[in-house]
């Protein structure tokens, strides 16, 4: 049995779920986002009573066979009706940072625009599911409701400088160590 997968998820105040078959919507204050659950796992709402004796919305999920894929896809469902809930209440960010001398960014409209050292500037267009701030041409922060699109233009943007082991120049996550080499010896 699945950890992950026995916990039921749990609906904050704000947060309406609706099920229709294997298609489960959640909007909340920051917005609305859609999942189709795979056909090999059974999802509910229920509701379960806390330790208060209040009741509190939950969604069940469930393998509907015991063979091994039914067991393997259910928790990543779980998991994935979890960031639903979480981005539609709370919502997502990622912090990175530009390290280097002449390395910034700014800007412009919905594009991104990054001096990176090469010949040219590298122009990024941001979705419209995200938003992204610049906070003194080093700190770009990302956020949004849907946390694998978050992730993804986040790579994206430190894709175009991965940070260098030598001095550790780069675009690098706020919270990445990044091992540096040593140089040459005499």
């Amino acid at each position: 049995m699945s950890r992950i997968g026995q916990k039921p998820v749990e609906i904050p105040q704000g947060v309406e779920i609706s099920v229709d078959g294997q298609n489960l919507e959640a909007k909340g204050k920051l917005g609305e986002l859609s999942l189709s659950v795979h056909e090999n796992v059974s999802v509910a709402l229920d509701e379960i009573a806390n330790d208060d004796g209040e009741k509190s919305k939950v969604v069940v999920l469930g393998p509907k066979t015991e063979d091994r894929f039914s067991r393997q896809i259910w928790p990543t469902m779980r998991t994935l009706v979890n960031n639903m809930v979480v981005g539609v209440s709370e919502g997502y960010s990622k912090k990175l940072e530009i390290h280097g001398v002449g390395l910034r960014a700014n800007l412009q409209g919905k594009t991104l625009v990054m001096s990176l050292g090469f010949s040219h500037e590298v122009r990024f267009d941001v979705p419209d599911s995200v938003t992204v701030k610049v906070d003194g041409q080093t700190k770009i922060e990302v956020t949004g409701i849907d946390k694998q699109i978050v992730g993804q233009v986040a790579a994206k943007i430190r894709a175009f400088k991965p940070p260098e082991p030598y001095k550790g120049k780069g675009i690098r996550y706020a919270d990445e160590f990044v091992v540096r080499k040593e140089g040459k010896k005499k």
